[in-house]
This record gives C-alpha cells, structure tokens and sequence, in this order.
C-alpha cells in the first residue's frame, strides 16, 4: 500500500504539473498579446481603415468586417455539405464507401493549409485571374468540411438506436425518421461542430495569401481581393514601422479572442445539451 501510495503521488503531481504547464501557456499568450495590443485598441482601430506607410493611426475595420465575410462564405458551402455528408455516413451509408469517405476526411484534415491554399489558387484565382473572397471563402470551406463531416457523425452516432426503431415502428420512413427524430435529438452536438470548425478556420492566413490577398480598402464586392485579420497581421507585423507592429499586437488579441469567445460557446452549447439531455 506505501508503494502504490507513493507511485499515486508521484503521478499526481506530474499530471497536476503538466495541467499548470498548459493554462499557464495560453494566460501567457493572452497576457502577451494583451500587455502589446492594449494600448492600441481604441475606437479607430475598430472603425478606420488602414493608413498608409509612415502614418501614425488608423484602423482595421476592412479587415474586420472582410474576415466575416471570408468565414460567411467558408460556412455557406463547408457547413452544408459536412452535414449532408455526416448524415450519409451515420445513417444510410453501407461499409466501405464510408470507410473510404472517412479515411478521405481524416487526410483532408490533415492536409497543410498552405497546400489547400495553393489548390483554390490554381482552381479559381487563375481562371479567374484575379484574387477574391470566393477564393478564400472556397479555400477555407474546404478546411471546415472535414471538421464539421467527422464532428457531426460522431453525434449523429452518439443518438440511442431505440429512438430511430420507436420512430420506425410507428410508421416513419428511413428520411422522416433521421430529419424528425435523429437530427433533433444530436442538435446541440451538431451546433457544436459546426462552431470549432469556423474557430478552426478563423486564424488561418496561408490559404488567404494565395486567394482572397489584401485590400488597404473596403471590398465593394466579393470578386475583389478582400482583407482580412489573419494576412493584415502578417503584413503589419513585417513592415518596419512600430505603430504597425503595435497594430498587429492589437488585431491578433481582438482575432484570438474572437477564436476564444467561439470555443467558449461551443463548449457551453454541448454543456447545455448535456444538462437537457440528463433533464
């Protein structure tokens, strides 16, 4: 008993240290970015547009509002077909063509976003011949399936078999059953997929370099290049000014609160579900 008494100790610690290592790293990183990019946030740095080279001030409210918009349109095509997806595979798909599609899922996943980047480059930049937010919606869309296809059947997964044969005993077809019965019952698991895969695509910058670029303006339509957080911090960060460099501080805490207030949320959806699901 001393031994296992002693081997519980000594692994409780080492469990309790790594857990202190990992929060630790992310208030650091909050800290950070908050002690830099605090002091230039202001009304302006929400509302304005970029200045040019030299100048003291300005905003990012182009790069602001060209992220939703980017997220929009990443959302409108990667959240439909994940979940059309998802539900294929949890309940009309047999063996091995959902084995394959979730094997497809897991390399798409895993795939760099710099190389996703490069493919809607080639697949509507170049016939296009122009930068767009189509591009970097398209681009980041293609991130966000594999996260909400894989997510959603997990939940779809997760709904007890009795649900989908009381419904079926009762007269309901296969479709009636999973839109009436099945996808109600997963919806807060569902919702929640689908939040971590826009927090998921939120910060990325590689595939917006190759598609939608940069605008120093406001995009007055969706074929423009369009500016967007994650490559106005790239840029400002770079250049060799110091107010910029305290605007990148700035806009990468308003992006990773963002990122932050979009896992809270899904955290506390799943939370709710759970609570009415025990209820």
């Amino acid at each position: 008993m001393t031994r296992r008494n002693i081997v519980n100790g000594i692994m409780l610690t080492i469990t309790g240290i790594c857990t202190v290592v990992t929060v630790s790293v992310l208030f650091l990183i909050l800290g950070y970015l908050a002690v830099n990019g605090w002091r230039s946030l202001d009304f302006n740095f929400f509302t304005k547009l970029p200045l040019s080279p030299g100048e003291t001030g300005g905003g990012v409210a182009n790069a602001i509002v060209g992220s939703g918009v980017l997220i929009l349109i990443a959302a409108a095509i990667g959240i439909p077909v994940g979940f059309l997806g998802a539900i294929y595979l949890a309940e009309f798909g047999g063996k091995t063509v959902p084995m394959l599609i979730r094997y497809t899922a897991d390399l798409l996943n895993g795939v760099p976003s710099i190389v996703i980047g490069i493919f809607a480059w080639t697949v509507i930049v170049v016939p296009m011949h122009h930068f767009s937010a189509w591009a970097g919606g398209f681009a980041l869309s293609l991130m966000m399936i594999p996260i909400g296809l894989r997510a959603t059947e997990q939940f779809l997964r997760s709904v007890p078999t009795s649900l989908r044969e009381a419904s079926l005993a009762l007269g309901a077809s296969k479709t009636r059953t999973v839109i009436s019965v099945v996808v109600p019952a997963a919806k807060q698991g569902i919702l929640t997929g689908m939040i971590l895969g826009v927090a998921r695509v939120a910060g990325e910058t590689a595939p917006l370099l190759f598609t939608s670029l940069n605008n120093q303006y406001w995009a007055n339509k969706l074929g423009e290049p369009t500016a967007s957080l994650p490559v106005m911090i790239y840029k400002l960060a770079i250049s060799p000014y110091d107010d910029w460099h305290r605007q990148a501080w700035a806009a990468g805490l308003v992006l990773l609160v963002l990122v932050l207030i979009a896992n809270i949320a899904s955290r506390w959806v799943l939370s709710r579900g759970a609570s009415a699901h025990r209820g």
